[in-house]
């Protein structure tokens, strides 16, 4: 690994790197972390250098034995996560996560955070807000706290993974696609100020538009952002294959059409695809869309 220090601007970085997180501890049903195998076994990423986008595997990340607790399994997971993550930024490479459970998204961003000097800003892409704590969350499940615990919020071996405190300021992060949430977790991302695009609102100005302010807000005083998309995002009539579906959510085309946006801004700093659930997928069309949103983002 290169001795660098941080990184002090977004890009431009030389190539793409897949970390696959088998992680499914923070969620009461744990099929989501083979995920990650069942993508690189099949090869539904090789669509990417069909593109003309080439990328290699970074392995994946996983714990040889899990400990007694679902909490001490997140965090070590995480932590290893983050120092994947951190090497990438600091090498000068484009990561892109591959989940398992959303609580993956605690080492991703922590990680991608410690290897960035300056704020960095975050869209996250979900049916829900995963901005509980222990103390609000009515099931106890980590994969809906991830949000809480960037923005500082939570157990502190949840938020002290590769840096003390909070990684993300709440005036750079944007949600887009809920409609799934409890009063604790919404309370809490309202009296931080954080902007949440609900499927109503999407529906009535368009995921363009919401696109173009989410963009805005994630890169007005920041060094650069990532976008973390839960596949529960998406409406499950078309792609089944998730940990948490909810109906009526977004298109996958749209959403593929709006992202690719991103991809010349110049300021994108990683990507991470989570809760990709195999054994309920239907032929396999819920792998081929992970495989086409990161096509969208990639640079």
């Amino acid at each position: 690994m290169l001795d660098v220090g941080k990184v002090r601007r977004c890009g431009p970085f030389r190539d793409i790197i897949i970390i696959g997180a088998a992680s499914g501890y923070g969620a009461q049903n744990q099929a989501t972390q083979d995920a990650p195998e069942v993508l690189r076994r099949f090869d539904f990423l090789g669509q990417l250098e069909e593109s003309g986008i080439p990328y290699q595997w970074d392995g994946i990340v996983h714990l040889e034995k899990p400990h007694a607790s679902a909490l001490d399994s997140v965090a070590t997971i995480c932590s290893l996560l983050a120092k994947k993550t951190k090497e990438a930024i600091l090498e000068g490479l484009f990561p892109v996560v591959i989940g398992g459970d959303h609580s993956c998204a605690i080492g991703t961003w922590s990680g991608i955070k410690s290897a960035i000097e300056g704020p960095i800003g975050l869209i996250w892409i979900d049916a829900h807000m995963d901005s509980h704590t222990f103390a609000s969350s009515p099931s106890g499940a980590i994969h809906g706290m991830p949000l809480a615990c960037l923005l500082g919020h939570g157990d502190e071996k949840l938020t002290s993974i590769a840096s003390p405190g909070p990684k993300l300021e709440a005036g750079n992060v944007c949600l887009i696609g809920v409609r799934s949430y409890e009063e604790g977790e919404a309370n809490l991302l309202s009296s931080l100020g954080v902007r949440v695009f609900a499927m109503d609102e999407i529906r009535q100005r368009g995921i363009d538009e919401v696109m173009k302010v989410a963009f805005s807000i994630v890169e007005k005083n920041t060094v650069g952002f990532g976008v973390s998309i839960d596949l529960d995002a998406l409406d499950p009539l078309e792609e089944p294959g998730v940990g948490s579906p909810v109906p009526g959510g977004l298109l996958k085309k749209e959403l593929a059409s709006a992202l690719s946006r991103y991809r010349e801004s110049g300021c994108l700093l990683g990507v991470e695809i989570v809760e990709y659930n195999p054994y309920l997928d239907s032929k396999f069309a819920t792998a081929h869309a992970a495989s086409e949103l990161i096509e969208a983002l990639v640079p």
